[in-house]
């Protein structure tokens, strides 16, 4: 049985409407409208819901922001991810464009507009980034917090933006002899690791000598970017790269101190060879795509490099039409 009574001001006159749903074998359900008619309404909605046995409360939903879920997820889950730090970026803008609305607001329709927006402003990766953030809390929210969510997930009917086509970026001619040349020998050592690897910045900036088997020439890695180890088999050339370092008595394996310093001096060598658009990350495509040009399959390519995925793995891949040709006679 529902009871709708008005809420005045000091002088008497009715500023809204109060509902109180009461039934056998539910919580009270109290909500408070502007209008009559809205009250109504969902008095109507919730007895209907509760006399088929399908109601579920959304009164948490309907007070819960999209900021303070954010907070909470920060709070609770981010500590226990790699990344934190673009995160919590995408939090900020995930804030400032749907923040003030609650979760029960938000609808696939709302995600939609949110999306368009970004896209003005920033490619397409970094707002499909922001969705599966978005699509995180609200997981969350419901499987972790117990927040009924109506409708569910929303994300779930928000079309992502089509993302760019991999970068196909390899070393030209001359430009590896270049830019070796115009490197330090402690850089020079890890780019051509790199290249024999296969392996992301990250990962070669934090080997330890304590994951390195010469004798067997695999090299582990005890957490990847996939939040997984993963063992890394070694050429020949990669291990008498390795042979011929100094022991660090920190246990590190390279001179140079973070994935970030080596990005820099990656770059300034870059401009003194006169080598222009290439990143670090693409001796990793370069690597994955001499991989499959020495003949080993996609399985084993897979293997090396730490790809989950054969689609992940193609993004990474580019083979060069011309040395198709001359294999095809």
């Amino acid at each position: 049985m529902a009871s709708i009574t008005s809420r005045e001001d000091q002088d008497g006159i009715v500023i809204g409407w109060q509902v109180r749903v009461r039934k056998k074998g539910y919580l009270v359900q109290t909500r408070t409208f502007r209008l009559k008619s809205d009250a109504q309404v969902w008095a109507r909605s919730v007895e209907n819901e509760m006399d088929r046995g399908i109601f579920v409360s959304r009164a948490e939903a309907e007070s819960t922001t999209l900021s303070d879920a954010l907070d909470r997820y920060a709070r609770e889950i981010l500590p226990s991810k790699k990344s934190i730090g673009p995160e919590l970026a995408r939090m900020a803008h995930l804030k400032s464009g749907l923040g003030n609305m609650t979760l029960a607001a938000i609808t696939s329709s709302t995600i939609a507009q949110y999306r368009d927006k970004r896209l003005k402003a920033v490619g397409p990766q970094s707002v499909s980034h922001e969705i599966n953030l978005l699509s995180r809390v609200y997981r969350a929210a419901i499987m972790e917090w117990g927040i009924a969510i109506p409708g569910g997930v929303p994300t779930v009917n928000v079309r992502k933006p089509r993302l760019p086509q991999g970068r196909d970026r390899r070393l030209r001619l001359g430009e590896e002899q270049a830019l070796l040349g115009a490197l330090p020998p402690s850089m020079r050592a890890i780019v051509r690791f790199a290249l024999e690897t296969a392996m992301r910045r990250g990962e070669i900036a934090a080997m330890r000598w304590e994951h390195v088997d010469l004798k067997t020439r695999v090299l582990t890695i005890p957490e990847t970017k996939t939040g997984v180890s993963r063992r890394v088999p070694l050429s020949t050339v990669a291990v008498s790269i390795l042979e011929a370092l100094p022991r660090r008595i920190d246990g590190r394996v390279w001179a140079i101190a973070g994935s970030e310093s080596m990005g820099q001096m990656f770059i300034k060598g870059r401009r003194k060879a006169g080598i222009e658009d290439l990143h670090f990350h693409d001796l990793r495509h370069e690597a994955t795509s001499r991989l499959f040009e020495k003949g080993f399959n996609p399985m084993e390519v897979s293997t090396i490099t730490g790809h989950k995925t054969l689609q992940m793995l193609k993004r990474y891949t580019h083979l060069r039409a011309e040395d198709l040709a001359k294999r095809m006679g």
